[in-house]
């Protein structure tokens, strides 16, 4: 039996989607190929493989700080389509007195996550910054012009997972994770960070929880190529070992992941239930952190807009010396997957049907 591995990041994402709903483990159950999660895998190092992409065999659709800095690092990867969800992104204080000024915001402290323990890149920091960075550029505020305060935190990591008998790792991994902002909920809570940067549903469910106010949200950024982050656009990759291998693989799991795009496009309500899942977090904040309807916003493709954003970005990375050296992006993207799963669909779709 040949297995095929595939991680993604607790996202709104195709892939996830497809994921969730079994769609992979049922296109290959007839060729005898095993589909598991990174998460599940017993070896540290397998698990390890959701940032570094190492792992032969493997897919990969989530955040793309990690993508970039695995294909920076040396893995042999390609980018073969990504997709594009605008999320809420935004600067919340419990400060009642700020405002979104310059003058208000100079000299105040930001508070920037630092993983203490971070054997590869710390994501949640560079998110930070990015954030930071573009929001600050709308009402011209400078870095210079801020004080920066690290927030400390240790997270639990795919190292420590300790599969039980009746417990995987990912199930462990994911009973022992806490809020994706508790870290900065704490430090607005004990005074120690005027301000820190939030994205996403679970970044709208604490601004709420908190009560906190939202001083600068992404809407006001026009140029949307400053609204890449982490989380926009989220590329997936593959290992180059199966694309060389085995193409006709590849392609079929691209093929079901547009099938996830076209089902969440006819399915908007049923999607928000499945995303909450993804992302832990209520339906509720899923239905709002959302701008434009996520069900129109889950296709899979190489747009060249949002490739030229996530290049943009990379550059973003390279300077803050968030990934280690700089590489040929447009070497990066292969096509051909893209293109023969769409090819497939098609031919498909034009099937006579048996009588």
């Amino acid at each position: 039996m040949s297995r095929l591995w595939y991680t993604r990041c607790p996202a709104p994402t195709p892939f996830g989607i497809t994921v969730q709903k079994g769609w992979l483990q049922d296109e290959f159950a007839a060729d005898d190929i095993e589909v598991k999660a990174l998460q599940d895998a017993d070896e540290p190092l397998i698990r390890r493989s959701h940032f570094t992409h190492s792992q032969p065999w493997s897919l990969r659709q989530g955040g793309n700080i990690p993508a970039l800095w695995a294909r920076a690092q040396g893995s042999d990867t390609r980018l073969i389509g990504l997709s594009w969800v605008d999320e809420f992104q935004a600067l919340i204080t419990l400060d009642r007195e700020l405002d979104a000024t310059a003058g208000s915001l100079s000299g105040r402290r930001f508070g920037l996550p630092l993983n203490t323990r971070a054997s590869v890149v710390d994501f949640h920091r560079a998110t930070a910054l990015r954030g930071f960075s573009s929001l600050l550029n709308t009402v011209g505020v400078q870095f210079e012009d801020i004080d920066f305060v690290d927030l400390l935190h240790t997270p639990r990591g795919l190292e420590d997972a300790r599969p039980a008998p009746d417990l995987t790792a990912g199930q462990w991994l994911d009973a022992q994770r806490s809020h994706e902002y508790a870290r900065e909920a704490q430090a607005l809570l004990r005074g120690e960070a005027d301000v820190v940067f939030v994205k996403g549903a679970t970044g709208l469910e604490i601004a709420n929880v908190l009560n906190a106010h939202v001083l600068i949200d992404i809407s006001a950024q026009s140029n949307r190529r400053l609204h890449a982050n982490n989380g926009t656009p989220r590329p997936l990759t593959v290992d180059a070992q199966l694309l060389r291998e085995r193409p006709d693989l590849v392609e079929r799991v691209l093929a079901r992941t547009l099938d996830a795009g076209n089902w969440a496009a006819a399915h908007a309500s049923e999607l928000n239930d499945y995303v909450a899942r993804e992302v832990r977090t209520a339906e509720h904040w899923v239905t709002r952190a959302y701008p434009g309807g996520l069900h129109a916003q889950l296709s899979i493709g190489l747009d060249p807009h949002a490739l030229a954003a996530l290049a943009d970005f990379k550059q973003f990375l390279f300077k803050w010396g968030f990934i280690p050296s700089d590489f040929d992006f447009d070497a990066w993207i292969d096509p051909a997957p893209l293109a023969g799963a769409i090819k497939l669909r098609r031919a498909q779709a034009h099937m006579p049907v048996p009588i």
